[in-house]
């Protein structure tokens, strides 16, 4: 990073270090700016900075219905903290429960055990398995499909909101499905 900064005049500087992902710097104006040497975020002229990650920009136009969710986790899952940050920092009202009971919870909302993750959303009569970006949750309730009943990201696929490591990013499917079990591409990310 030394050799960037002896690059540029230094008036007023902002550094911030970044865990890893694509990250933002968001000024006091509100401009967006997207500047980084390895691990680090630079940023000249900015007043006021706050780091957060690619997944936190909204895509999604404003989304009118239920913003009250309950997420279910285990007491040790950490990563299902960062997706509930995620998730409030798109307005949706969190209510986090930790449980040692997650098979029977999946069981009882029918989430396939092939798509099943670490933690289990509900909202609105719907399941969220997993790590989905939100603005797919803002999509899928806006949509409020009859035949499905939820979303899923299985596994935890580094670089999903919750998961981001530095510049990994591994493709995934966001996949909906029904109470048969039956499974479709709902979005699928390649690069992001």
């Amino acid at each position: 990073m030394s050799k960037l900064l002896s690059k540029i005049t230094i008036t007023s500087i902002a550094i911030a270090s970044a865990l890893g992902g694509a990250y933002y710097l968001t000024s006091s104006q509100g401009v967006n700016q997207t500047l980084s040497d390895n691990n680090s975020v630079v940023a000249q002229n900015i007043n006021t900075a706050t780091l957060v990650s690619v997944w936190d920009r909204e895509t999604e136009p404003d989304f009118s219905g239920t913003r009250k969710m309950t997420v279910y986790r285990s007491p040790s899952c950490g990563c299902c903290g960062i997706w509930v940050e995620h998730a409030e920092k798109h307005g949706f009202k969190i209510e986090d429960i930790k449980t040692e009971e997650m098979e029977a919870l999946k069981q009882k909302h029918n989430v396939p055990a092939e798509l099943a993750s670490c933690h289990t959303t509900i909202i609105d009569g719907y399941v969220m398995e997993g790590h989905i970006p939100a603005d797919d949750i803002k999509r899928f309730l806006a949509e409020k499909p009859d035949d499905l009943i939820g979303l899923a990201v299985p596994g935890m696929p580094i670089g999903t909101p919750g998961m981001e490591a530095k510049d990994i990013k591994q493709p995934f499917q966001v996949l909906a499905f029904n109470d048969k079990g039956e499974v479709k591409v709902f979005k699928e990310y390649q690069s992001y």
